[in-house]
């Protein structure tokens, strides 16, 4: 009785029961029921992804039994029931469940009607190449920590080391004690374009972060209503996210029978079950709580989802609807709440600080797999330097092998005569002889070179954080290319929902890109209108190798699509550029849109409202051109759209918009022009991925400088010249006449060039083309000098050059009310009424429009816009 009462250990119940239950919680919390913000896993999805990948599972190789690998789980790393790690295994290989599947299943899998999979030992598995590329590779070269498993017996990775943010890509859901997560899933290119955004800058926020991942992705597609609830749940870490499914009323045709209206559904919410809606809605109507249905059947295959709900005659469809919207699952709502694990405790976080941690993970990852193979390469190089020293002592060595009595006593003899140390001397006594011949000695020294060049790489790299981040990019880059693919989920503005663009005023923006890629926005009124002939203000801050290459202006509210020279589009708001002082250097462009580093932008379009009844007229640096619809353009992707198909070693310059019954003149660096119609018989419309057709004709050593559209209301009354050849006789004396002014330097003044204005034409009516060169000369050509010809021509001339070496920087249409902006290559900006130039004819000399520095030269020229309401202006490009 005695020794039964000294076993008892008397307890407050209530402080045991606190501490009994706490420690459950926390083992509810962390091992079992929230995921971890580096790798975006639970325990038992990262046991069985590891799992996998010891048994060799990899995409490469056969499927194997599912059962299988729930008892490698079961037996070595996860002590709880199959069932649990089954379902667990089944739900990563489901698409409408995942929006990027980590398994491949094979069998049956579960449906989106909720139907069970098939059992265990039926269905097989095997890893996808995402999940080998993105979340196991370099888990053997150190890169996370190990721990033991339940029993000892065996090691575990703590995390995998991923290198996309699975946790955002594939989201999360799990009740723990006392706190749940709910996490929606991602657009893998939309993960990785915020990732790169918020490399380049470390203090980008939430808000900034949303024109990369405007929001979530969901598998099954669908629509999500409004924005407001995804900034509250990125920048909060929770909100409640509004979505519908995506329905159309179509007219169906029926044998014998009056065609009746049906709603036609093809995309669901996401994790709503297709069978339990059906049901749903029939027993809805069966009760008279929905009116106008008469029947309702799922016609989905193999090809998609189609659930058709037939309509009676007198039903309004839109009302029916509604009322599906709003009693049904069709519409329903997403609770964010945006908790995960971090450093091992519970956190709520927002967008960026779940890129944050992820990013700080990437970069413990890369150093530790950098200090692993530094070592590796170390350790090698340190016996290939004792084979090295081996090979250049070798008769003394066979000689001390040969007399030593045994192996102890030989690699003794090694370490003492010739200062080895003990794995050098292995290595020597285990080298073989045929590694003794010329040809093997001269593979070592050349091992031995690379592994000093790895070696000083390696270090490098730890010693620069930038080198690291680098690495990151590319690593995560090359994971876009491979595994993204197109948003499925559709984000529209809420009935009643305020824009960003209701709280910006919508004024006139003066926008500047440099050669090295900095933009920043300035209002126009920052520039005063100046005399003709004047210097000009500094419109930028720029460093000494750097010059503007694009100027343009336009209004905040515009949409300003951004081409580079690969023909790639991208788009962003006018107003989201920063603003910059005239003295500021601006914003890298590359913080901002996600343009790869190979490519450039050379052509900027401000687009107001994207028009059925426009096009974009495109023209490359080969003379191609070509005519696409303006609307195909209005839904851009954040990581861009191909706007042309290019031949190799060609590049889009110049973009433009114009309407079908406009006209197009196109200008030269040597002065000549081409004028033709954009309609069809010139231009017919092309899509996007086509590359055009020939532009102008041009001489040697000649090249496109410039293009702009010429309005409808001009053509009228201009001569027409259909000829084949494109141009008369005299027009190719006169091209004659220029070259040799131009190439002679008749025109080169001694000293200071005279200002001497060539005389005014008779005042005639607008529109003009606006002719400058890049010394600062420019005049007034009126449009109907340039007479329409066919595409493809030679053209005529537009101006004769003062000097030798002068050439046309650009050709713009221009009324007598126009304000202009000229850029020069040094950011000297002048604004001055067009008005203010003089008018001339085609072959004369023009004033001087700017007074420029010798080594300086004009690269651009740019309209005002007339009002910030109202018309906007295209860019004009260097």
């Amino acid at each position: 009785m005695t020794t039964s009462q000294e076993r008892i250990v008397p307890t407050d119940l209530r402080n045991e029961m606190s501490r009994s239950y706490l420690e459950y919680a926390m083992s509810v919390i962390v091992g079992r029921a929230l995921p971890d913000a580096r790798d975006g896993l639970k325990p038992v999805h990262r046991r069985i992804l590891y799992a996998m990948h010891e048994l060799g599972l990899t995409p490469d190789r056969p499927f194997r039994k599912c059962a299988r690998v729930v008892g490698e789980v079961l037996g070595k790393y996860h002590p709880h029931g199959d069932t649990a790690v089954y379902d667990a295994l089944v739900r990563m290989a489901q698409p409408f469940s995942m929006r990027s599947p980590l398994i491949d299943g094979h069998g049956n899998f579960g449906s989106i009607d909720n139907d069970p999979p098939a059992a265990m030992r039926y269905t097989e598995c095997r890893l996808r190449p995402l999940s080998t590329d993105a979340m196991l590779r370099d888990i053997d070269s150190e890169t996370v920590g190990f721990i033991d498993n339940f029993d000892g017996s065996q090691q575990e990775p703590i995390v995998l080391p991923a290198r996309v943010p699975q946790l955002l890509l594939n989201g999360s859901s799990g009740i723990a004690v006392g706190m749940a997560t709910n996490i929606p899933p991602h657009n893998l290119g939309e993960l990785i374009d915020g990732l790169v955004a918020l490399i380049h800058n470390p203090e980008i926020d939430d808000l900034e972060l949303m024109r990369y991942i405007p929001g979530p992705d969901f598998p099954t597609g669908g629509q999500i209503l409004g924005t407001t609830s995804i900034r509250e749940a990125y920048t909060t870490g929770r909100g409640s996210i509004t979505m519908r499914g995506v329905a159309t009323i179509e007219t169906l045709e029926q044998r014998g029978r009056p065609d009746r209206e049906a709603i036609i559904i093809t995309e669901l919410p996401y994790q709503t079950n297709k069978a339990a809606m059906i049901e749903k809605i029939a027993d809805m109507v069966n009760e008279k709580r929905l009116e106008g249905i008469s029947d309702i059947r799922d016609e989905s295959d193999r090809d998609g989802m189609r659930i058709v709900i037939e309509l009676k005659r007198d039903a309004y469809p839109r009302v029916v609807l509604n009322n599906l919207y709003k009693q049904t699952p069709l519409q329903s709502n997403f609770g964010c709440n945006m908790l995960a694990l971090v450093d091992g405790e519970p956190q709520l976080l927002t967008l960026r600080e779940f890129l944050q941690v992820f990013l700080d993970f990437r970069v413990e990852t890369i150093v530790r797999r950098t200090q692993y193979e530094l070592r590796k390469a170390e350790e090698r190089d340190h016996l290939l330097q004792g084979l090295l020293i081996a090979l250049e002592n070798l008769d003394a060595i066979i000689a001390l092998i040969r007399r030593a009595p045994d192996t102890p006593t030989a690699k003794q003899e090694l370490i003492d005569s010739f200062g080895l140390s003990e794995q050098q001397a292995d290595a020597i006594l285990q080298m073989q002889l045929r590694r003794l011949t010329a040809l093997e000695a001269e593979k070592i020294q050349q091992e031995h070179a690379e592994l000093q060049a790895l070696i000083a790489d390696l270090r490098d790299i730890l010693a620069r954080r930038e080198r690291i981040l680098e690495i990151i990019e590319t690593e995560a880059s090359e994971l876009k290319t491979k595994f993204a693919t197109p948003r499925q989920t559709v984000i529209e503005h809420a009935e009643g929902e305020i824009d960003a663009t209701d709280l910006i005023a919508n004024e006139k923006a003066l926008i500047l890109i440099t050669e090295q890629g900095y933009i920043k926005r300035m209002p126009v009124s920052t520039f005063e209108a100046q005399s003709r002939a004047t210097r000009g203000k500094s419109g930028t801050k720029m460093k000494e190798d750097d010059r503007v290459e694009h100027f343009f202006t336009c209004c905040d509210h515009d949409s300003v699509l951004f081409f580079t020279d690969r023909g790639v589009v991208f788009s962003m708001k006018a107003y989201q550029i920063p603003t910059g002082s005239r003295t500021a250097r601006g914003m890298a462009i590359v913080q901002m849109l996600p343009i790869p580093r190979e490519e450039r932008i050379t052509s900027i379009v401000p687009v107001s409202e994207f028009s059925d009844d426009e096009y974009l007229i495109m023209l490359t640096k080969g003379g191609y051109i070509k005519k696409t619809a303006l609307s195909a353009f209005s839904n851009i992707r954040s990581n861009g759209l191909i706007a042309i198909s290019l031949a190799d070693g060609d590049q889009l310059r110049w973009v433009r918009r114009a309407r079908e019954e406009d006209s197009i003149i196109v200008g030269s660096r040597k002065g000549m022009t081409i004028h033709f119609k954009a309609d069809r018989n010139q231009l017919r419309p092309l899509g996007r991925s086509t590359r055009g057709v020939k532009a102008m004709n041009l001489r040697k050593e000649d090249e496109l400088i410039s293009m702009d559209v010429i309005s409808s209301q001009t053509l009228l009354g201009l001569e027409e010249d259909t000829n084949g050849d494109n141009g008369d006789l005299d027009e190719e004396l006169e091209v004659q006449t220029v070259d040799l002014d131009t190439l002679d330097g008749d025109e080169e003044l001694d000293g200071e060039e005279t200002d001497a204005e060539e005389p005014e034409m008779a005042a005639q009516q607008g529109p003009w083309v606006l002719v400058i060169t890049t010394a600062g000369f420019g005049k007034r050509v009126p449009v109907s000098q340039f007479r329409l010809q066919n595409r493809a021509g030679k053209g005529i001339i537009a101006i004769k050059f003062r000097k030798s070496n002068d050439q046309l920087a650009a050709l713009r249409v221009v009324t007598e009310d126009d304000e202009l902006m000229i850029v020069t290559n040094r950011g000297i900006i002048i604004r001055q009424a067009a008005k203010a130039i003089s008018s001339q004819s085609r072959s004369a000399k023009g004033v001087r429009v700017q007074r420029i520095d010798r080594e300086d030269a004009i690269v651009a020229v740019a309209l005002v816009p007339p009002s910030a309401e109202g018309d906007e202006e295209i860019a004009v490009e260097v």
